[in-house]
């Protein structure tokens, strides 16, 4: 009997999505990584977010579509569909506390939005 290598399934990789100037100021842009649909935000100067895609109330992948803001000091991206507001930082839903959709870590590498996912 062979002994299998121990693979740590849980370390991630970081994904090139674009340069960061592809992203207009204050917009999301939409990529895959991983088969999954993941919005990138560019608010605040150079400042990238990353989130799930997905709306948990419209039950669409519309996300990266939304209008960014700020509430009350904490930054936002307005669904496109019905509107709710989800944080940056956390994904959390600014007018239902019971959800949250996932957030990724991002950063700019030589000017390459890179996610962590």
């Amino acid at each position: 009997m062979t002994a299998r290598p121990n693979i740590d399934m849980s370390l991630k990789q970081w994904t090139a999505v674009c340069p960061l100037d592809d992203i207009a100021p204050d917009s999301g842009v939409c990529a895959l990584i991983g088969g999954r649909q993941v919005a990138v935000f560019r608010v605040a100067g150079d400042h990238v977010y990353a989130l799930a895609n997905h709306d948990p109330f419209s039950n669409a992948n519309v996300l990266s579509r939304g209008i960014t803001g700020d509430i009350r000091g904490e930054l936002v991206v307005a669904s496109p569909v019905y509107k709710q507001h989800f944080s940056l930082a956390t994904g959390q839903c600014i007018e239902d506390q019971t959800v949250q959709v996932e957030t990724f870590a991002v950063r700019i590498n030589n000017n390459v939005v890179e996610v962590e996912a």
